[in-house]
């Protein structure tokens, strides 16, 4: 080969006989930055230039083609050349260009390899368009030139969902035109041009490729957009994206192009995407916290669980589908048969779906153990207790740990609410004992909070985020405090919502005002998912502290007096006939607030759906100033990961605290002493809050101060 050029800093190119190959060297991912725009473009001139160059070969260097836009450029102002004039430049040149795809081609990554003439894929490539999930489109060519080469269905089905497809699927899809085993993307790279070239084969760009059955493709997106526009909750990148793909059947190549960038630069500006970047980043952040910065993580190489019922079934799945052995506990035979059984339950459903073989199933289960006797797990590196949410049984539990396990091993609670301080305090090793608070389904849900309590060692909480990077969780360090971060707040905008339900609202207006706001579920539907039983124990274990003064609402009360605990018994705040999944309204519980409503004197009003959603979210916000206030969260982003990872919190609203930042956090406070007016007590504005109005700043300044 000649000897590489650089055309910029990483960005080289080499004559290899006729054939000009160009090297994206980037690490670790080869990422689009402006010099490696610059440099894609520059070596583009000179193939176009030099009568000596017959093709043009794009390969990246190291792990990745182009895993697509760099990160560091996000929120900056745009740097020349943009993309679409390097995809321009790629697909314009007169001498065949050819992509080799190895590791991921994503993004703007594989709307550079879009442009090329030609693509060849090794076996491990990964392809996606997944702009959608930061609130955007493909806007360097994808939504056009992807829908001339898989088809309408297939480019909008892979755009909407932003999931990568692998590199057989890809050419099984039409976009790649060869696969071929090897490890080395040059060597395979040079093997294909070299045919191509010895086939004359032509410069053949994908602009000029023609959609077939335009007026199907049109009727099958029209539908799309309904049923887009019912599933995609308030975000409109999905629907951008559909609009694009229409004027890539309607509209010529450069019209369609012009079309897309318009709509790409909407979507740019859009308070969306802003909330799924601050996402996308504090995801990032939230792992980076004190202890695990300052130890090294303990080994965990076996794990055990205590008690078989739904979250710990969920548990122990979790850690089975990372690859651990899970001994489970429980007190007697017939109640660890019921454990084994939630497990398998979960893998059974995968095979039925045919997304889990047989085989797979049984080489799961060979690492799971069944046992009555703590002896069994005395040399485990991790326990995870999720028994009944009682504290004397919490204790009891873990003075046998304490008795068993061997020195060093993490003990760990998944309690919901209760003391961690007071669990650790029941054993001789306080400094092993941290709280692992998942959420059920706790091998399907995201969020895991990392409970530090005041005696645990570093290495424990350095232990639990590498854990909870095993199981494939999102985690987030909590303080020790009635709900931690999560359900501390849950709290306070549940009784925000119960207030609105007795001043007037229905429970089924308040759901319908917080599914408009972005959420999945509405509280008095969530409820209803985990069992109104749930909230009915803690408010009766509260009862004792709670002040004499506040405000309290029964209808929740009266509801679970009636055993009508939500799905699981048929009705709650919903009906749910004949097992039914989504619930009726239930006049008869209308009713029952009505007489509630009576017996307190209130006379009701009517709220409006944004009358809801300010009092709502003014709730929320508040009570996340006083956790982050207290230390319960290091920063407001970690509050945001909470909500969005754990509790359906819209994403592309970024989380509470991100919301309270882009709506005003002045707006916020006013709001609060405005509802103060009608209860002082409760709607008190958190001091932190006050500050950052009285100073002209807002909660994202505190998380750039951590």
């Amino acid at each position: 080969m000649g000897a590489a050029i650089p055309v910029s800093s990483v960005v080289t190119t080499a004559l290899q006989g006729d054939v000009l190959v160009v090297t994206i060297d980037n690490p670790p991912v080869n990422a689009l930055g402006a010099a490696v725009r610059q440099g894609l473009l520059a070596a583009m001139q000179q193939a176009q230039a030099d009568a000596a160059v017959a093709a043009v070969l794009l390969v990246g260097a190291g792990k990745a083609f182009i895993a697509g836009a760099d990160i560091r450029e996000f929120g900056k102002p745009p740097v020349a050349p943009i993309l679409p004039e390097v995809c321009r430049a790629i697909e314009g040149c007169d001498k065949p260009v050819v992509a080799v795809l190895h590791g991921a081609a994503l993004g703007g990554g594989l709307e550079v390899a879009l442009s090329a003439h030609y693509r060849l894929a090794l076996p491990a490539a990964t392809l996606g368009l997944p702009e959608v999930n930061l609130g955007l489109l493909p806007g360097s060519g994808g939504t056009q030139r992807a829908p001339r080469l898989m088809g309408v269905q297939a480019a909008t089905a892979m755009m909407l969902s932003g999931q990568h497809l692998k590199a057989k699927a890809a050419l099984d899809a039409g976009l790649i035109d060869q696969l071929v085993e090897g490890a080395d993307p040059l060597a395979a790279g040079l093997t294909y041009v070299r045919e191509l070239l010895a086939a004359n084969a032509p410069v053949r760009r994908t602009r000029d490729r023609v959609i077939a059955e335009p007026q199907v493709a049109l009727a099958w997106l029209e539908a799309q957009n309904t049923e887009t526009a019912k599933k995609s909750r308030g975000l409109f990148s999905p629907l951008k994206i559909i609009e694009c793909v229409q004027a890539a059947v309607q509209l010529p190549f450069d019209d369609g192009m012009a079309r897309e960038r318009a709509l790409f630069m909407e979507c740019l500006d859009s308070p969306q995407r802003a909330g799924l970047i601050h996402a996308f980043f504090a995801e990032r952040e939230v792992v980076k916290v004190p202890e695990a910065q300052a130890a090294q993580p303990r080994p965990v190489g076996s794990i055990a669980v205590i008690g078989g019922g739904t979250m710990g079934a969920g548990i122990a799945v979790a850690a089975l589908d990372a690859g651990l052995p899970v001994t489970m506990i429980e007190r007697d035979a017939q109640a660890l048969a019921r454990g084994r059984a939630n497990v398998e339950k979960v893998y059974n459903g995968l095979v039925a779906k045919g997304r889990m073989t047989d085989a797979a199933q049984a080489a799961v289960m060979a690492r799971y153990t069944g046992s009555t006797d703590y002896a069994d797990i005395a040399q485990v590196d991790l326990v995870i207790e999720a028994v009944f949410e009682d504290i004397e049984v919490k204790k009891a539990v873990f003075r046998e740990l304490d008795r068993v396990c061997k020195p060093g091993a993490v003990l760990a609670t998944n309690t919901s609410y209760l003391n961690i301080d007071a669990i650790a305090a029941s054993t001789s090793r306080p400094q092993d004992v941290i709280g692992l608070h998942f959420f059920s389904p706790a091998n399907i849900m995201k969020l895991l909070e990392i409970v530090v309590p005041a005696q645990v060692a570093p290495d424990v909480v350095a232990t639990a985020f590498e854990l909870a990077k095993k199981l494939k969780k999102v985690p987030v360090r909590a303080g020790v405090c009635d709900g931690f971060i999560g359900n501390r707040i849950l709290a306070v905008y549940k009784q925000a919502a119960d207030y609105l339900l007795e001043d007037g609202a229905s429970p089924y207006e308040i759901d319908a005002a917080v599914r408009g706001f972005g959420f999945a579920m509405g509280p008095f539907q969530v409820t209803d998912l985990a069992g109104g039983d749930i909230g009915w124990a803690t408010r009766k274990r509260r009862a004792a502290t709670r002040d004499p003064k506040a405000r309290y609402v029964e209808i929740a009360d009266r509801i679970c007096e009636r055993g009508w605990f939500g799905q699981k018994t048929g009705r709650g705040f919903y009906l749910y006939p004949d097992g039914a999944r989504v619930g009726q309204p239930d006049p008869e519980v209308l009713a029952i607030v009505d007489a509630e409503r009576a017996k307190k004197g209130v006379t009701p009003r009517s709220f409006s759906a944004d009358e809801i959603m300010r009092r709502y979210m003014a709730a929320m916000v508040n009570e996340g100033a006083r956790v982050v206030a207290e230390g319960i969260a290091l920063r407001p982003l970690d509050v945001d990961v909470t909500f969005v990872a754990g509790y359906g919190f819209p994403r592309h609203r970024g989380g509470p605290m991100k919301w309270a930042d882009m709506a005003g956090l002045s707006q916020v406070l006013a709001d609060i002493r405005e509802f103060a007016q009608e209860d002082p007590l409760f709607w008190q504005p958190a001091p932190l809050l006050e500050k950052l109005v009285a100073e002209g700043r807002n909660f994202d300044s505190l998380n750039k101060a951590a």
